[in-house]
């Protein structure tokens, strides 16, 4: 369940800080977040884009891994630029969950953990 409430809360914050960036209003101080952000969207964005496999299983992982460092590289971006609390609690959570649940991934689909994402286990 917390992977979902996770998983959301980076889909709709990704998908906020792209509309916002594209808006005149955008304030030029938030510059650096809408571009930190706006780079993890496109990096996770082009890792999800696989070429079926014909096991559900592979490519249900194959995208999730992407997507889940998407949701840590963007909850990086909210600490060192937001300011609620909430939200940073929210992010620190991510930050701390969605590591451990890529590991397992890798381990379901039979390889090994990246070194940085095994430090994080």
């Amino acid at each position: 369940m917390r992977s979902l409430v996770a998983l959301s809360l980076a889909v709709t914050l990704g998908a906020t800080a792209v509309a916002y960036a594209a808006s005149p209003a955008a304030p030029s101080n938030e510059a650096p977040f809408l571009a930190e952000n706006q780079a993890a969207m496109d990096k996770m964005m082009q890792g999800m884009k696989i070429t079926p496999s014909g096991d559900a299983d592979r490519d249900f992982a194959a995208m999730m891994i992407p997507h889940h460092q998407g949701a840590v590289d963007m909850a990086q971006a909210e600490l060192r630029y937001g300011h609620s609390a909430q939200l940073r609690r929210i992010a620190r959570q991510i930050i701390a969950s969605q590591p451990k649940e890529i590991v397992g991934m890798r381990q379901a689909l039979g390889q090994h953990p990246s070194p940085s994402v095994a430090s994080a286990k």
